[in-house]
């Protein structure tokens, strides 16, 4: 194909592609507030994580507060309680405050934790902007949209990229395309479902024990951050096929990626430092499945490798 007709062939793949972005999107908008309850999940269970031990230690105190204080008020309608000597009185009262204690302090920490209801409580995400709301909704319909069609997506890039392939080449991009759709979809559940709460319960436990300040997150920001990162995972989780499509069509050698491996490495944490927010829990939860991701392209390419030459060694 000449330049003129690459472009005109681009032109048309990028039409279709946003076709199906839109149509997705549009879809996506009337399920918006189902899609923004499941990527919130990840900040709820980070800060569940944190608050758990707090809430069921409240619970038990409150609970054996009210045992004692009803034995307290029995004790004081009984008429021989009057009787009963003020040191014994004092020496109840005292037992019965250290049998609180011992039962309610964590037995991995010497602090009595006695938290209120309010400190409990999973702060909302707030909305600092009049449009803050309806652009994070929007957002996060245009990414839905995205990985929704992602199959479609994926379909018309692999198709220019296989216009200026020979023949015997394009069954390997064609071969791609489910494996790339799938990957994306798989990386992207990955960050939200594992990554993600790991590393926000790490921002709020460093927020609080080394700044000494609560995390009350914005919608925005954190609508941001994570549809960023479910997109750079997504993205990220392509690179087996990458590699395993270079090899086959001979753009590069398994020897030569082997002989590359330190390089590439770091490339890899230059890469995921780029692409990341500036922590190092971010950084290091996507440069380790990258270069296993990596490892996986040379594994797969050295199987296909080895097939093609005993196919070869069979037809002699």
């Amino acid at each position: 194909m000449s330049l003129g007709d690459h472009l005109e062939e681009l032109r048309a793949r990028l039409l279709l592609a946003i076709t199906g972005l839109l149509i997705m999107t549009v879809i996506s908008l009337f399920f918006s507030g189902y899609i923004i309850n499941f990527i919130e999940k990840p900040y709820f269970n980070a800060y569940s994580t944190n608050e758990s031990k707090t809430k069921d230690v409240n619970t038990v105190s409150k609970y054996i507060q009210s045992v004692f204080t009803g034995i307290g008020q029995k004790l004081s309608n009984d008429p021989n309680f009057e009787s009963i000597e003020p040191t014994i009185q004092a020496y109840i009262q005292k037992l019965s405050a250290e049998a609180i204690a011992a039962l309610v302090t964590d037995s991995n920490d010497n602090i009595l934790r006695t938290g209120s209801n309010q400190d409990s409580e999973v702060p909302r995400l707030q909305s600092l902007a009049p449009a803050d709301g309806i652009t994070s909704y929007i957002k996060i319909a245009l990414i839905t949209g995205l990985i929704l069609s992602s199959p479609w997506v994926f379909y018309q890039l692999w198709m220019f990229i296989a216009a200026g392939l020979y023949p015997h080449e394009k069954k390997y991009v064609q071969t791609a395309v489910p494996f790339s759709t799938a990957l994306f979809v798989a990386g992207a559940l990955f960050f939200i479902l594992v990554v993600a709460p790991f590393t926000l319960q790490f921002f709020i436990k460093f927020n609080k024990s080394a700044l000494g300040v609560n995390s009350n997150f914005t919608f925005t920001d954190y609508i941001s951050f994570i549809t960023m990162l479910m997109l750079v995972f997504g993205a990220a989780f392509q690179t087996p096929i990458a590699i395993f499509i270079l090899t086959k069509t001979g753009l590069v050698t398994i020897d030569a990626l082997c002989k590359s491996r330190k390089f590439i490495i770091l490339g890899i944490v230059i890469l995921a430092a780029i692409v990341t927010p500036p922590d190092v829990i971010s950084q290091i939860t996507l440069a380790v499945p990258l270069y296993a991701l990596f490892e996986l392209g040379v594994l797969l390419s050295w199987f296909a490798e080895q097939k093609k030459k005993k196919e070869l060694a069979a037809t002699k």
